[in-house]
């Protein structure tokens, strides 16, 4: 029968049947899932319409990362998969998708933020509580509460990313690190999880 992305074949919104009137074509055809993994390197080629050319990874270990917040980007290694929105099934097999949130390694990104006397994760002083500060109080409790999650994701050796990229489509794995409210969002969501 063959997988078709077509939509005659589907009943109307009123729940009725659609007439089929034409044959499927070739720019509707559709293809299996790559279900990508974590493990060695290992990608196939796929000739598309027009001669095009589709890497698909059916399983692959390590990706570039961007940390938004400090303009750096660091290959570094995927250790699993720990959230997805759109199905259970596909934390459990470890399978990399558009979307999915995972574990990384921290080491490349340490270099960067760790010197000798660990500064970046220092407490800094408060302003003091008159109306012009608060504002800037705000902010700095913001940024105090972002350095100590990010801090107890370092000292884990584990940090929270989003994959951005289509590993079926390009082959690769790229992304983000999860920062700040969406760091904290997401933590939130894995401890709800584990607590059922």
């Amino acid at each position: 029968m063959g997988i078709s992305r077509d939509s005659i074949h589907k009943k109307k919104l009123t729940g009725g049947k659609k007439r089929i009137w034409k044959k499927k074509r070739k720019h509707e055809l559709g293809r299996q899932a790559a279900n990508t993994k974590i493990g060695s390197k290992q990608i196939s080629l796929i000739r598309t319409r027009g001669g095009n050319i589709k890497k698909r990874a059916l399983s692959i270990e390590f990706g570039n990362f961007s940390m938004i917040s400090k303009g750096i980007s660091r290959k570094t290694k995927i250790i699993r998969v720990v959230f997805n929105s759109t199905n259970n099934e596909l934390v459990r097999t470890n399978t990399l998708v558009k979307g999915s949130i995972i574990f990384v390694d921290a080491t490349p990104f340490k270099v960067e933020f760790f010197d000798k006397k660990n500064s970046l994760f220092e407490s800094e002083s408060f302003p003091k509580n008159n109306k012009a500060d608060k504002k800037k109080s705000d902010l700095l409790n913001e940024e105090l509460l972002f350095n100590h999650l990010m801090k107890e994701q370092f000292l884990s050796g584990k940090l929270m990313a989003r994959i951005c990229s289509r590993p079926g489509q390009s082959g690769r794995v790229d992304g983000y690190l999860l920062e700040k409210g969406e760091l904290e969002y997401y933590l939130k969501k894995i401890h709800k999880k584990k607590s059922r």
